[in-house]
């Protein structure tokens, strides 16, 4: 099986990637997904984060409160450094074992949608790496226009998380969401047609 990694900066529009490899049949296995999952009500790595993080990150429901876990951690190195070591080893153990499933049903190529590809060391496990690039102002305004967010907020999440110009090095491919959404769509088919016919 051929194992691709994608990854990018918040708001380059590794997303729109994602669904749009699905769209052509791609089996995706999604970090943010696997994250949303294990964080549910009740698992393990949720009772992690509330026993260190305390009541105020939860819902009147009980869920958690990501918008201001979120708030919390993006303005605190030390805070982020402490959710990322709750909830990426739980994740990255997930995301092992749906690669060994996918190897298992005979899946000729699988997507390894993940934010912190490269930070995490995930890069490692794969046999490419995509990085989807655009430049920072136009990450800024899509995180604002998602998140309805100032943009001095929107460069807070920019600057929490690695430069994307560091992660080009690593990349076998670049995916330059730059223009327009038909332009991002004609990459994307001939990436997946070329990976499809060589995985």
């Amino acid at each position: 099986m051929r194992l691709v990694g994608l990854t990018g900066g918040i708001g380059s529009g590794k997303s729109s990637v994602s669904r749009l490899l699905q769209q052509h049949g791609a089996r995706i296995i999604d970090a943010d997904r696997i994250t949303h999952q294990l964080e549910r009500r009740g698992e393990l790595v949720w009772r992690h984060i509330w026993e260190a993080f305390g009541w105020p990150m939860l819902t009147s429901d009980g869920e958690l409160d990501r918008k201001r876990l979120g708030h919390v951690v993006f303005n605190d190195s030390g805070e982020r450094s402490r959710l990322n070591g709750i909830v990426h080893p739980a994740v990255q153990a997930e995301i092992r074992s749906q690669i060994q499933q996918a190897r298992d049903e005979g899946c000729a190529v699988a997507v390894l949608d993940v934010p912190l590809l490269i930070e995490g060391g995930l890069y490692r496990i794969v046999d490419e790496v995509w990085v989807v690039y655009a430049e920072a102002e136009q990450q800024v305004e899509r995180i604002r226009n998602r998140d309805r967010v100032s943009q001095e907020t929107a460069w807070q999440r920019i600057r929490a998380q690695m430069p994307l110009k560091d992660k080009l090095p690593y990349a076998h491919q670049i995916i330059d969401n730059r223009g327009p959404a038909s332009a991002l769509e004609e990459v994307v088919q001939k990436l997946w047609q070329s990976v499809a016919s060589a995985g």
